[in-house]
Order: C-alpha cells, then structure tokens, then sequence
C-alpha cells in the first residue's frame, strides 16, 4: 500500500496524515503504509497539527480515521529508536513528568475541540492508547478492534492504557485487556465501555458525520463551555509509576529478543500484523 504523498495545512506539510476541514468539522485521515505504524514522525506530525487546531476556534470537532482499510494504528512502530533525532525533539517538547508516548494522548485529551475516533480496522498498543485518549471513539462492528498486547512483546503499554482504561472500567477489566493480550471485537469493546458504541461498517460513516456536524453546529460557546465545565481526570502519579515501570522492562534484554525475533517472523507487514498476537505467543 503506497501513501498518496505530501499534504499542505496551515503552511505546514504531512506525509503520514491528510486534512479535510468541512463545517468546522476537521477529519485527519492516518496513512503511514504498510500497517500505519505509530511512528516518530507521525507522532511529530499529530502534535504539530493538534496545535495548529487548538488556535483555529473555527474548528469545533475534529474526526481520526485511517486511509488504511484494515489498520487505524498497529501499534508503535518497533523501529521507532531508529528515529533518534525526531525523539529527542518529543522529548524535549513534551510535558514535565510525561514520556513522548503519555505527552500525544495527553495533547490529545486536553484538544479544546471535541475529538472522535472512527475505528474501522484494527488499532493495538500505542494505537488503542490513542483511541482511548480521544474524547469519543466508535467501532465498526465488523472491522473495528482493539487491543493492548504488548504483555506479549515483555512491557506493559507505554502510554496512558493503564489510566485511561482505569476510568472507564474496573480493575478486573483493565487486567484482562493487558495481561490477557486478546483482540477485541467492537461489541465487547463496547460492552467493557472502551468505546462508546459498535456501529455497522454500513452505517459508521453516516453516524459519525452526523454527530459532529451537530456538535459542530451547536450555538456558539457551548461545546467549548462542556469541555471545561467535564474536564478530563489528571493522573501524573499514574504516569511517573508506569514509566518506571515501562522502562525496565522496555530496556531488558527479553524485550529487545521479543520485537527482533517479531520483526523476522512479519511483524508490521500486513499478513503479519492482522494475526500479531497469534504470532508473539508462538514466539515464547
């Protein structure tokens, strides 16, 4: 799958995602080919454009999807050290207290428009976190799926999974997502209260166009007022022990073999990351 190539916004230029702004409504469209990694540069490229919108209050609602039929995000891209310049920048932007990965769903979270997450393939790890982060998130019943499966690569998920899942579930819950490593499918996403609904792949498109051009037509203050009146929870103690947590594991040797011996085995070629858990578990 080859990208369609550059896209010019606000003067700016993307090469991982694609901009359409139409009644205030601003729709950001993933496309980092083969399996839309969660890469250095697309995590650059969302923040630098989730800044931009912030200052544009024309803009009310904006909408994630993905050019990629089967994947929203795959995961974080496992050669993502290899982007040492551009992580360094992350880090050096980021917030006090956050690592580059806790700093995008963060940005995101505190995004004064409302964001919503149309999920028609497949998002995992970092890709979930993302999904999670966002103000609301829908799934087609018969693509959309999520999971938290970096148990299976020796870490725990990196990001904010293990707070933003927290607020959403119980303990029970959140410990079978990340410990179990499973697939989940849009119904039970819905049903554990990851996603707001499972909608049919027929009628996704129409739904979510249909409620942020409501959103977006609203009088002019109250979203913006909803927003700060249901700000989203704090959880910085949260963070710092599951960076701690992340890091020590994330720099063991057992790790650094797991996503080595994934890459050779078609880890983030598309055959190979529709069936990635089933692919780690053979590995170990």
């Amino acid at each position: 799958m080859a990208q369609i190539g550059n896209i010019e916004f606000k003067g700016k230029s993307y090469t991982t995602l694609h901009i359409n702004v139409s009644n205030s409504v601003a729709t950001v469209s993933l496309d980092n080919a083969p399996v839309n990694a969660l890469s250095g540069k697309m995590m650059k490229e969302l923040q630098l454009l989730l800044k931009d919108l912030s200052e544009d209050f024309l803009i009310k609602v904006i909408v994630f999807d993905s050019k990629n039929a089967d994947f929203f995000i795959a995961h974080v891209d496992i050669n993502i050290l290899n982007e040492k310049d551009i992580l360094d920048e992350l880090a050096n932007e980021a917030a006090e207290g956050l690592n580059i990965f806790q700093n995008l769903g963060e940005v995101l979270r505190n995004q004064p428009q409302i964001t919503i997450v149309k999920l028609k393939g497949i998002a995992r790890g970092g890709g979930a976190e993302f999904v999670a982060a966002a103000d609301m998130s829908f799934a087609a019943l018969e693509k959309g799926k999520i999971s938290q499966c970096e148990a299976l690569m020796g870490i725990i998920p990196g990001g904010g999974a293990t707070q933003y899942l927290s607020s959403k579930m119980p303990r029970r819950r959140v410990l079978e997502i990340i410990l179990g490593s499973d697939l989940f499918d849009a119904e039970t996403a819905e049903r554990y209260g990851w996603i707001n609904r499972a909608i049919k792949d027929s009628e996704i498109d129409k739904f979510v166009s249909r409620l942020a051009e409501n959103i977006a037509s609203l009088p002019e203050g109250v979203m913006y007022t909803m927003k700060a009146v249901l700000p989203p929870e704090r959880f910085r103690s949260g963070f710092k022990t599951k960076d701690d947590g992340w890091a020590k594991l994330a720099f063991a040797a057992k790790a650094g073999g797991i996503m080595s011996l994934a890459m050779q085995n078609g880890a983030q070629t598309i055959e190979g990351e529709l069936r990635i858990e089933e692919l780690l578990r053979r590995l170990f």
